[in-house]
């Protein structure tokens, strides 16, 4: 089993940046694809970033293409969310998740991910 804990979530103004981490634990992730989502008030969960195993694929999001970065790293087992030029529209609790199967070409969609965290929340001002 999995276990993925997010950190780095806080308030921060807007045009602000903020890296969020996920640490793994229990088993390794390096061979899993991995993936960032996110749901804000009201709303349903929704993509944000996914990045393959090897880190050689990564999808983002039109809304924060250009401002958010995934990265991992296998020996630590934790995977990142660089996010600068933050906006308010972008305040949400944000998820991290990890496939199950080895080798996977990363997935858009939540389905696709049988671990998840708890969440970090992230607020911007305006």
């Amino acid at each position: 089993q999995v276990q993925l804990v997010e950190s780095g979530g806080g308030l921060v103004q807007t045009g602000g940046s903020l890296r969020l981490s996920c640490a793994a634990s229990g088993r390794t992730v390096s061979r899993y694809a991995m993936g960032w989502f996110r749901q804000a008030p009201g709303k349903e969960r929704e993509f944000v970033a996914v990045i393959s195993w090897n880190s050689g694929t990564t999808y983002s999001a039109d809304s924060v293409k250009g401002r958010f970065t995934i990265s991992r790293d296998n020996a630590k087992n934790t995977a990142y969310l660089q996010m600068n030029s933050l906006k308010p529209e972008d305040t949400a609790v944000y998820h991290c998740a990890a496939s199950n199967v080895y080798y996977s070409t990363p997935d858009r969609t939540a389905n696709a991910y049988a671990y998840w965290g708890q969440g970090t929340q992230v607020t911007v001002a305006s």
